[in-house]
């Protein structure tokens, strides 16, 4: 076992440093518009002129100042600070507060909305930059988007937070997060990555105000957004929280099975982290027993009543790594292990890409890999990946000295 813990820990830490981190050095950077480049094909051509999203440049300057934290080495420092400079300067909006969806190629605000999403994603990015840096900007950036998403995006009533507003945080007709989400008022994605965010914001800045907030969303994600009889995520809502859907996220099943024990283990609440622990590992042996490939290995997307989408998605098999690992943290049940290596040697066969680097968008469930999607884009980032490889290693590290 602990051979085998060495070799899964080894191969993740040459991942993220000679493939993952060293693609978004080599190919991304802007130097002629500024920043990173809003899209690079699989085949890596770059389109120069395609808009920029906030995602993709808060998962760029989490991602970096992560590495940086870990590694210590000046170049993961400086893709930070162009990240988190170009974000200053370009997506936070210094007159009504936030920060807008996209920018153009040149960096003037094409699309205004203030996607709460989009903004959680910021204060978990300028957080890990402060840890990174202590500077202190940084930080009074990510209060002030706290303080902002609380006044303006909480629902005072029924608890939780709308998806999305104008530039001056008036209602929208369409809060759809993308093509592919459903135009709602509530959605566990968002309320996924907002308590993800909060956990972030109360590692550096402990206060009360924060630690209740964090303390609301958990209780939301167990009492709302989890079915308690089938222990998946249900995606979509309604204002009073009414589901608006019956799809199954095998992806943000795993996510928010080990992002919801972090959540609840940084807020300290030990009656609250004991009444999460079960629930996350019955979400992880649902994802196990329904959504893992049997037979070609890898963890399927999603499904609904009539259809399973065996595709295997990038982030999906990331994420897979890190939740089935935590599950066996918790409960020392072999399968779990076996899982997050399993999903690890599908990745290292038919998801990093070795010829170009980085990882594909996809691949069929056979292991075919998908040529057409991009490398580069608004959804496609060194987030979910690099940070699989930097939990794996710790995990695997806290493992061994156990």
């Amino acid at each position: 076992m602990e051979g085998r813990l060495n070799r899964y820990r080894s191969e993740v830490e040459a991942e993220v440093q000679q493939n993952i981190l060293d693609f978004w050095m080599k190919y991304t950077r802007d130097e002629k518009s500024g920043g990173f480049y809003g899209f690079i094909a699989n085949d890596l051509t770059i389109h120069s002129t395609a808009d920029k999203g906030l995602v993709l440049y808060a998962r760029i300057l989490w991602s970096f100042s992560m590495a940086y934290r870990q590694l210590k080495e000046e170049k993961y420092l400086l893709m930070a600070q162009r990240a988190y400079d170009y974000l200053l300067a370009h997506f936070i909006d210094e007159e009504f507060s936030g920060a807008y969806w996209m920018v153009n190629y040149k960096g003037k605000v094409v699309d205004s909305k203030k996607q709460v999403y989009g903004v959680a994603f910021c204060i978990y990015a300028f957080t890990e930059y402060y840890m990174a840096t202590t500077e202190k900007k940084s930080l009074d950036m990510a209060i002030e988007l706290y303080h902002v998403l609380e006044e303006k995006s909480r629902d005072q009533k029924e608890g939780g937070y709308f998806e999305a507003f104008s530039r001056e945080w008036q209602p929208l007709d369409n809060m759809s997060l993308s093509e592919k989400d459903m135009n709602c008022a509530k959605s566990m994605n968002t309320h996924l990555h907002v308590m993800e965010a909060y956990t972030n914001l109360l590692r550096v800045w402990r206060e009360e105000w924060v630690e209740n907030s964090l303390r609301e969303l958990i209780h939301i994600t167990v009492d709302r957004i989890i079915d308690a009889d089938t222990k998946q995520f249900q995606l979509f809502f309604d204002g009073e929280w009414n589901s608006l859907a019956h799809i199954v996220s095998y992806g943000h099943d795993i996510e928010g099975s080990w992002l919801l024990y972090e959540a609840a283990e940084v807020l300290g609440d030990e009656e609250l982290l004991a009444k999460v622990e079960p629930i996350v590992l019955a979400m992880a042996q649902k994802v196990y027993d329904d959504g893992m490939d049997k037979t070609h290995g890898g963890l399927f997307n999603e499904a609904n009543e009539n259809h399973i989408d065996t595709d295997k998605i990038w982030w999906v098999q990331a994420e897979a790594m890190v939740g089935f690992l935590n599950a066996y943290q918790l409960s020392g049940k072999e399968h779990f292990l076996e899982a997050s290596i399993n999903v690890w040697e599908f990745c290292r066969k038919y998801i990093i890409d070795k010829s170009r680097g980085e990882w594909f968008w996809k691949s069929f469930a056979d292991g075919t890999t998908s040529m057409e999607t991009e490398k580069v884009g608004p959804w496609k980032c060194p987030y979910h990946n690099s940070r699989a490889c930097f939990e794996v290693i710790k995990r695997i590290d806290a493992l061994l000295n156990r």
